[in-house]
């Protein structure tokens, strides 16, 4: 079921579609149900032909047309927003460092995004790229073939931080330093960050295994656990690429949100 902390959150941002004077049709929905069909199939990761419609959530298809529609119009970008500018306006976000890295995710579909992966004998895969704050909130989330380097996404992480507002001054969206494993160890990467003001802090090749800097990058860790918790996001069972990234959306404002919830 969607709670209510969750629903008065999504309400004012899903888009309004008037209904015709003459030949209205049937009567669609209501979009609280659509959206406990969508959670329901994002929890258990059941395919949406199969969701029961004895649940009440309606038919999968009205589910997944109604999840396609709502992210082309940005409401999942728009909720983790707003769930971000919470948890900064009562300084629960840690902007004095984020960590990055990416996890590697089968795609037994194929579609676009994906790519034959390095860690499964060449089977098609995506990569789910992701950067949080030093608290293990994710800020932004990339997903791309599995056979990219994650290396090649950090700076494309780094600017898809949405600028968070906060009670006073203006919205930050740039962390002091960027923690990363030695898979992002490229110094001209390195010269990129410094040169947007951000300290990097990428363990160099070499050096051994559970340095100082596992003290910090677990959080990325327990995030990516919090994430693929989700059944639906285990194995990427979907051959279009957006609506993939629409459930990954959702998901993470589903664990920001438990981050507010963890301290009001």
């Amino acid at each position: 079921m969607v709670s209510d902390e969750l629903w008065e959150r999504v309400e004012p941002l899903l888009p309004r579609k008037e209904r015709r004077f003459r030949y209205p049709g049937r009567r669609p929905l209501p979009d609280r149900e659509v959206l406990c069909g969508i959670l329901y199939v994002l929890h258990t990761g059941i395919q949406w032909e199969h969701l029961p419609q004895e649940l009440g959530f309606g038919s999968g298809m009205t589910c997944w047309r109604r999840l396609r529609d709502w992210n082309e119009a940005g409401v999942w970008q728009r909720l983790h927003e707003v769930l971000l500018a919470e948890l900064n306006a009562a300084a629960r976000l840690d902007w004095s460092r984020c960590v990055a890295d990416s996890s590697h995710v089968r795609a037994l579909k194929g579609g676009p995004a994906t790519g034959p992966s390095p860690v499964d004998r060449g089977r098609p895969g995506s990569k789910h790229h992701l950067i949080t704050d030093g608290h293990g909130t994710p800020l932004a989330l990339i997903l791309t073939g599995g056979n990219r380097n994650g290396i090649t996404q950090l700076l494309p992480l780094l600017d898809a931080v949405p600028p968070v507002k906060s009670r006073r001054g203006r919205p930050r969206r740039k962390p002091q330093a960027v923690f990363a494993d030695r898979g992002y160890d490229h110094d001209c990467y390195r010269e990129q960050i410094r040169a947007r003001k951000i300290l990097p802090a990428i363990a160099r090749r070499g050096t051994p295994h559970g340095s100082g800097l596992g003290v910090y990058c677990w959080v990325v860790e327990r995030t990516f656990a919090w994430l693929h918790g989700f059944r639906c996001l285990r194995i990427r069972w979907e051959r279009r690429a957006d609506i993939h990234e629409a459930l990954l959306k959702l998901a993470c404002c589903l664990i920001t949100l438990r981050q507010i919830s963890s301290w009001c």
